[in-house]
């Protein structure tokens, strides 16, 4: 093949997606098959922010138009600070994005539809080839090409590697790339709501200690206004909130949220996410890209990690359709680690 990702996180897809749209050839493998549904086990309930400068990439990659009428637009951002004895807003700050475009800030989007849309438009593309429940277990690179071997035993060689497959990527480990991890002591509840007071499209941002509580809005669910929250905390309070019972949860939940939006209700399950930051020393090694979070790692503060993701892969097709016959090769993949 042209190009095997390792990897069939949002990322991946997206590149498969984009590599697919451009004419290449493409082989994109996922030890986990993909959840496409919010009430199933395994389903990512986390949500991400599409900012202005990533829709091109998507619109590119055929995506866009199926994801914009699922997305609920971000107009506003709002930071609350909300320290003191009680959880209380003290100073309250709104950033409008009327002051700087006509459009808004981004778009937000669950991660589980973000997966079904993007597997549906893989499936219009008769060159990608997407193999769920199957992961890279080792790579040979030479200088023309690299040999991947697959957990199914079979082998693929490929002008071009994508390392799309997260923090502890096999791909990294195999060339030997060494990342600095910094931990912070903290994790991310992540969950969504419905509440009586709409969003109105305005993303908000409570801060006190132990990280800040973050509501950021989502179409509606069952005709009630629906948020998705990232409620930062010290690890061990986080796992604390994660065990309570749902009424006891909802309690400690809607103190925290100072009431902005009315009685907050739990309508998924709770997800517990370890908060680092990591970067690896390079961006690519014979033959091989590193992409998202095999690449780096952020805090989800900011909506920064799937945008800096969809910048990378911006990079790497423009370098990619500058001359398709170097593809992957050592001059290519310097200019992208640069």
């Amino acid at each position: 093949t042209d190009i095997l990702i390792s990897g069939g996180g949002v990322a991946g897809l997206t590149a498969a997606a984009a590599f697919g749209a451009a004419g290449f050839r493409v082989i994109c493998v996922e030890p986990d098959p993909p959840v496409t549904t919010m009430e199933a086990d395994g389903a990512d309930l986390r949500t991400t922010a599409i900012l202005q400068p990533s829709v091109p990439i998507l619109q590119e990659a055929g995506l866009w138009s199926r994801l914009e009428p699922f997305a609920a637009p971000l107009q506003i951002m709002r930071i609350i600070d909300a320290g003191g004895d009680l959880p209380e807003p003290r100073i309250i700050k709104d950033f409008d994005a009327s002051d700087i475009s006509d459009r808004p800030f981004g778009w937000n989007l669950p991660n589980w539809l973000l997966r079904r849309e993007m597997l549906a438009r893989l499936a219009e593309l008769p060159n990608v080839s997407f193999r769920p429940g199957i992961a890279t277990t080792q790579l040979l690179t030479r200088e023309a090409e690299a040999l991947v071997t697959l957990s199914d035993g079979s082998r693929i060689r490929a002008r071009l590697v994508i390392a799309a497959d997260g923090r502890t990527s096999t791909m990294r480990e195999a060339l030997d790339i060494p990342v600095r991890t910094l931990r912070y002591g903290q994790k991310a509840l992540a969950f969504a709501v419905t509440h009586p007071i709409p969003h109105r499209n305005v993303s908000t941002e409570i801060h006190r200690s132990g990280g800040p509580f973050t509501l950021v809005p989502l179409p509606d669910r069952d005709g009630l206004p629906c948020s998705a929250i990232v409620w930062m905390e010290t690890g061990p309070n986080a796992q604390r909130l994660a065990a309570l019972p749902v009424a006891e949860f909802e309690a400690e939940m809607n103190t925290r949220s100072c009431h902005i939006l009315g009685p907050l209700t739990l309508v998924s399950r709770r997800s517990v996410w370890p908060i680092i930051s990591q970067i690896a020393e390079r961006m690519a090694g014979e033959r091989t890209a590193l992409l998202a979070e095999a690449a780096h790692v952020v805090p989800p503060i900011g909506a920064q990690g799937l945008n800096m993701s969809l910048a990378d892969l911006t990079v790497l097709l423009d370098l990619a359709q500058a001359d398709r016959a170097a593809l992957g090769d050592a001059k290519m993949l310097d200019r992208y680690h640069r």
